[in-house]
């Protein structure tokens, strides 16, 4: 991305801070979806907290001229990006929530700057999306291959096929909202992303991770097995509790605002 200082950064990915709390809250959004996804939830934060908001680069609604294929080859790109908000705020402490490919970014930078952050809070995450070896992550690289193919091949049929899926529960307004966002992404960019995310492996890494991490993850999600959550928790370094959402979905901010706030609230209020 072409970066020219902080507040060059700031305005090329929308970064809003919102709330009149001491404490920062970043939220953090995943794939497919931009800072937007957390609309119906960041009203019940900003009495307590400084909310940050910001789009990853590789939303539809940053520019795609900053997308940078040859820097953002891995997840270490967006944790830069990530401080450098972070830097340029002047924020030195802070909560984050990070949903699914943002939660590996949230262990990457948890990992690098543990000093940084209060609590971690990682929403339908995963360190590995692939099945393995006495793991499973929900993917055979096969089925993997096909989804990209099908992403080639037909970007629009494919978003069509894919948000409902994701989105999981009967909530039309949810699948629009998701539909509307992937749609928003350039096609390239899309598959480019999910090839970084789907290849990357962070299980050798958890052990690094010290601060403390609460994982939030729904009764039923086409991404990321329930299996995945009791996972985290024999191999993050830190504290970790595991909350399981009854909900169902990928995406509970945007299907399920009500049930997820009062977990969010909860994990966060623990140290």
């Amino acid at each position: 991305m072409v970066n020219n200082g902080g507040r060059n950064l700031l305005e090329i990915l929308n970064v809003r801070v919102v709330g009149a709390g001491e404490k920062f809250l970043v939220l953090s959004h995943g794939f497919g979806t931009d800072q937007s996804v957390w609309q119906r939830v960041v009203p019940y934060f900003t009495r307590d907290y400084r909310v940050v908001l910001y789009d990853l680069v590789c939303a539809g609604s940053v520019d795609p001229d900053h997308f940078d294929f040859q820097r953002y080859t891995t997840l270490d790109a967006y944790v830069d990006d990530l401080f450098d908000i972070l830097d340029a705020l002047g924020v030195d402490r802070c909560a984050f929530v990070g949903h699914s490919f943002s939660a590996m970014v949230g262990i990457l930078a948890a990992i690098r700057r543990p000093e940084q952050f209060t609590k971690l809070v990682f929403l339908g995450a995963s360190p590995r999306f692939l099945n393995d070896t006495d793991y499973h992550g929900g993917f055979e690289r096969e089925d993997l291959e096909k989804v990209f193919a099908a992403m080639e091949m037909n970007y629009e049929a494919w978003v069509r096929g894919f948000a409902p899926l994701a989105v999981g529960a009967d909530v039309p307004m949810a699948v629009r909202e998701f539909s509307r966002t992937l749609f928003n992404m350039r096609p390239d960019i899309s598959l480019f992303v999910s090839r970084t995310v789907f290849n990357s492996d962070l299980r050798g890494v958890l052990g690094l991770v010290r601060t403390p991490c609460c994982i939030v993850q729904g009764v039923k999600d086409v991404s990321v097995p329930v299996s995945v959550a009791a996972y985290f928790k024999a191999h993050l370094g830190g504290r970790t509790t595991v909350e399981i959402l009854p909900a169902e979905g990928h995406l509970p901010h945007l299907s399920a605002p009500a049930v997820l706030v009062p977990i969010l609230r909860h994990a966060l209020s623990r140290s």
